[in-house]
């Protein structure tokens, strides 16, 4: 798990996360990639490009970001705890003490991190977790530079969400921006799980969906990372904080729940029936 430092902290507001960060399989777990090593440098492996973006967020907003550290095939940390597909096709055949081990060594303490710096944040926390997506998934082609995904039936998330949009739309880039694409806001995962934990009033979640073709280089991960903090502080400028937040007080225990996730770690939906297409469409979240 991997936490970015909070020296000259920004907005305290805002947290960053990063959930599909890494491709890595600890050394104790390899054997069960045998002969399927190939998958973990694809899609289904990691988010190409989205930790070079998150790590430049947080250097530019002066932001703390919480980074998981290794594949998503081992272990989703972008779906909750009951979902079975938080475990892949080389997990879920494990025998259920072995899965629970793999949630409590790699899941839970990822949860734990993001949960103590957004409860210690200024109110309303704003929680940015960066992803990526493939430009193509089987017929299905994305079209669009960046999605941005959110609970609509949230009035001060629908709210942030448009002006971040916006904001990136009215940048030099000429970014392709669509809302809750290529996947739902709602589906399940840690933002949506933090919703149904927190008052509207005091949390909006959002995904930030980066299309991996505009990330293919160091220099292109870099301009998209310029381009989406410029987005993302005007936003946070035009979004009221709460009436009655004690800053200072907050911002002290954000502070402390920083530097605690920094020495716990390494440094660097609810459900309804669906229909098929639907299905499909979450099945790569």
């Amino acid at each position: 798990m991997r936490t970015a430092d909070d020296r000259g902290r920004g907005d305290a507001r805002l947290v960053l996360t990063c959930e599909h960060a890494s491709a890595f399989v600890p050394p104790a777990f390899a054997s069960l990639f045998a002969g399927d090593r190939a998958v973990l440098a694809t899609h289904r492996g990691f988010d190409a490009g989205a930790l070079d973006v998150a790590r430049s967020l947080a250097r530019r907003l002066r932001a703390p970001l919480v980074a998981g550290a290794t594949t998503r095939l081992l272990v989703d940390l972008n779906r909750s705890p009951h979902n079975p597909a938080i475990f892949s096709r080389w997990t879920r055949p494990l025998p259920s003490a072995r899965r629970a081990a793999l949630l409590a060594r790699f899941h839970a303490p990822h949860w734990r991190r993001v949960e103590r710096l957004l409860d210690a944040a200024e109110r309303p926390v704003v929680h940015v977790a960066v992803h990526s997506f493939t430009p193509k998934l089987g017929r299905d082609v994305r079209d669009f530079e960046i999605g941005l995904l959110y609970d609509p039936r949230r009035p001060r998330e629908r709210a942030f969400a448009d002006r971040l949009r916006e904001a990136l739309r009215a940048h030099p880039t000429e970014l392709r921006i669509r809302r809750n694409a290529p996947y739902r806001g709602t589906s399940d995962g840690l933002t949506t799980a933090q919703r149904e934990r927190r008052r509207a009033r005091d949390y909006l979640g959002l995904e930030l969906e980066l299309n991996q073709a505009i990330l293919r280089t160091p220099a292109a991960r870099r301009r998209v990372a310029a381009a989406i903090a410029d987005a993302l502080q005007a936003a946070l400028c035009a979004s009221p904080r709460q009436v009655g937040s004690t800053r200072s007080a907050r911002a002290t225990r954000f502070a402390r729940a920083a530097r605690a996730a920094r020495a716990a770690g390494a440094s660097p939906r609810r459900t309804r029936s669906r229909s098929a297409p639907a299905r499909a469409r979450d099945a790569k979240r």
